[in-house]
């Protein structure tokens, strides 16, 4: 049980850098314009698909991770 609860919060954990991590990165290049927007659809696309996220939810937390990304 206890590890169960280890390894829970520890996806969580990595879930949640990995949102930031596009942000971060996208800031963290000083992009603007095309370039920022193609950095963070393929900084957020590569995330969905590390997370095996398909249909809907690869749709919604690519679009949220982009939205993140540029500031929107």
């Amino acid at each position: 049980m206890k590890i169960a609860i280890i390894l829970s919060a520890l996806c969580f954990a990595s879930t949640a850098f990995a949102q930031e991590s596009c942000q971060m990165q996208a800031s963290g290049k000083k992009l603007h314009g095309a370039a920022l927007s193609s950095f963070a659809k393929k900084c957020c696309a590569t995330q969905a698909a590390a997370k095996n996220l398909h249909g809907a939810a690869h749709t919604s937390f690519t679009k949220k991770c982009i939205n993140d990304a540029l500031g929107s």
